[in-house]
């Protein structure tokens, strides 16, 4: 009898396959986001960069300098006018005075505070190159405090086309330009109009607080009076006086005043065209230390 063989049953062991690991989160986009964030910001400074002069990049540092922030009641953007030209929203060029002073832009509390007082006292301890970078950081901070309150004023935003500033050999001169849809006064009259009284107080406030003085001038156009015997000289010296009392109204106080004048039409904005309505204007000037 041969012996009963015994066949072992063949085992199989087959090994579970895991599951795949779990699908990553999407930290990544996030990193990408802010490196191509990033990178598009480099590349618009690279480019402002090569596409602006000294002056226009002079202008951009200044929109976002933080002096703005320290003002009280600033409103709205700081602006990249500041130390620059306003833009003329009514076709004129900005550089339209290059034979004359060089156009700058450009936008509370009265003479006499606490400011004007220390600054002049300080004064007069400095030698004249002292004074004059004491009036240029004055007249920096008038230029930004004007476009900040000409940007932030919804019912002025329309005007600052109209507001000029410029440097001149006695101090920072701004001035107030009539346009043929604006016009700051009835006709022969020196009453202003809500919208140049606000204006005019918009500018008390830019310059209230600096201890410099100040002079004011009415500009005429060409046209002479039609009836009722007036004379453009008597007309532009109201409208000079008419905008001091507005000053002092908002703020600026009566020592400050140095000089009112009414030069008729003898100083036209538009030389070629004395009916041209920018030759009414009143011009504001802040006075360096010394005029």
């Amino acid at each position: 009898m041969k012996p009963e063989l015994h066949i072992e049953p063949e085992i199989v062991y087959r090994k579970a396959k895991g599951h795949h690991a779990a699908h990553h989160g999407g930290a990544w986009k996030i990193a990408y986001a802010d490196f191509v964030t990033a990178m598009m910001a480099f590349f618009m400074l690279l480019w402002i960069i090569g596409a602006t002069n000294e002056d226009q990049r002079k202008g951009i540092a200044d929109y976002f300098t933080p002096t703005v922030i320290q003002m009280k009641n600033s409103g709205g953007s700081n602006g990249v006018m500041g130390g620059r030209s306003l833009q003329s929203e009514d076709g004129v060029a900005p550089h339209a005075a290059l034979s004359g002073p060089k156009p700058v832009a450009i936008a509370g509390g009265g003479g006499g505070g606490p400011m004007e007082a220390e600054t002049a006292s300080q004064d007069k301890q400095k030698n004249p190159g002292n004074r004059r970078a004491a009036d240029e950081t004055r007249f920096r901070m008038v230029e930004k405090i004007l476009a900040a309150r000409l940007a932030g004023d919804p019912t002025l935003k329309g005007l600052k086309g109209q507001v000029r500033l410029v440097r001149v050999h006695d101090g920072l001169r701004i001035d107030m330009i009539e346009r043929a849809d604006f016009a700051m006064f009835d006709s022969g009259t020196s009453v202003f109009n809500a919208e140049a009284a606000r204006l005019v107080r918009v500018v008390a406030n830019a310059i209230a607080d600096t201890p410099n003085r100040l002079t004011v001038r009415g500009h005429t156009d060409g046209l002479g009076y039609r009836s009722g015997g007036g004379s453009n000289w008597s007309l532009s010296t109201a409208r000079a006086d008419a905008t001091r009392r507005l000053l002092m109204a908002a703020g600026v106080g009566e020592r400050r005043f140095r000089r009112i004048e009414g030069v008729a039409d003898t100083d036209p904005f538009n030389p070629e065209d004395r009916a041209d309505p920018r030759n009414r204007r009143i011009s504001v000037t802040v006075l360096g230390q010394g005029f």
